[in-house]
Formats: C-alpha cells, structure tokens, sequence
C-alpha cells in the first residue's frame, strides 16, 4: 500500500489478517511479513502500531478472546431454554469453529507469546481458558434453575466439555465434526449430571 494511504481500524485489519494466515496454513505461517501482505499493507504499519511481532500476536489472542463476551452472554441467558445437550453443542460448535483451535496452537507454538500472555493471562491457554469459564457460568445457571443435579461439578464439567471439544476440532486437515457427533460427545458427558 503507497505511504500515505489511510487505514480504517488498522488493528481490526491486521487481526483478520492474522486469521486469516493462521487459518489457512498454521502458526509457522504466522510472520509479519504475511501477515502484513494479507492486510494489503506496508510491514511498517504493524511496528507503528504494536512495539513487535510478539506484542502484536497477544493483542491478537486477547482481541479474539473477548470477542468470546457476547457469545457467553448468550449462552448464559440461554439457561432455562431449549435442552441442556442442544445448548453446549451449540456453544462447543461455535467456540471450536472459530479460530480457537488455530489460536491454541499458535500459543503453544511460541514460546514468546506465552510469556507475553502470562503478564496479564497467569492461567491456561486464554481461548480455552475463557470458553471453560463460559461453559461452567451456564451450567452454573442451569443447576440454579434445576435442570442439573444439585451436586453437579460445573467446573469440571467445563474443562471435560472444552478438552473434548478441542480434541474434536484439533485436527485442521479433516473436515469438523458434524452436529451430531458433537452431540454425542456433549451427551456422553453431561448426561450423568442431567437432573432426572
């Protein structure tokens, strides 16, 4: 792009273009120079608006995590309707279909970014970290309104879900698993928790 040119919301541009790379060929994939020449933009923009690479990927995974609080919004308000299976699938489904599976990756993948992350992520993977928060918030309101077991283990219910729900989305070469095997997953695991 010539020098000069104005950008709308270059951060926002930069970020989808970062998926975009991340998405389409991996976290080795991810340099500046791609991700810089997916947005259509000289590699300078990047450095004028983020102190390095690694400064811009964590402002990546965080911008993409809280993009996650309406999504949790939803599902919590969601407690009380449809099925206890039908939601969680449809949270799983939407939480793994995104790019999260490829975030976790690129976070495990830098050694940088980690320690980056840790400054103001002290725990876990942040994408993952931030769904399982959002699973335990909904059963949480589904035990309160009766449809889970009293003595139902929310928190651990969540990680089981989000684990199981990154095993079956992890693999990037395959298609994603259709509704009905998420189901079944969702099912087999929650099933012993459902209220009779």
């Amino acid at each position: 792009m010539p020098t000069g040119v104005h950008i709308r919301d270059v951060r926002e541009q930069l970020f989808g273009a970062a998926e975009r790379v991340l998405l389409d060929a991996g976290p080795s994939a991810l340099t500046s120079r791609a991700v810089t020449t997916e947005a259509g933009c000289a590699k300078g923009v990047l450095h004028r608006h983020f102190d390095d690479f690694d400064d811009f990927l964590a402002e990546f995974v965080l911008a993409r995590v809280h993009r996650m609080d309406a999504q949790a919004a939803a599902l919590r308000r969601a407690a009380g309707t449809g099925t206890v299976v039908g939601n969680l699938t449809g949270a799983l489904t939407a939480v793994f279909g995104s790019a999260a599976v490829a975030i976790v990756a690129l976070v495990t993948f830098r050694d940088e970014l980690r320690a980056r992350l840790r400054r103001t992520w002290p725990a876990g993977v942040p994408v993952l970290t931030e769904a399982a928060e959002m699973i335990a918030s909904y059963l949480a309101g589904e035990r309160d309104l009766g449809r889970l077991d009293a003595a139902a283990d929310v928190d651990t219910l969540a990680f089981t879900l989000i684990g199981a729900g990154h095993m079956l989305f992890a693999d990037r070469q395959a298609a994603p698993p259709g509704a009905e095997t998420v189901r079944r997953t969702v099912t087999s695991i929650i099933a012993p928790a459902l209220a009779p």
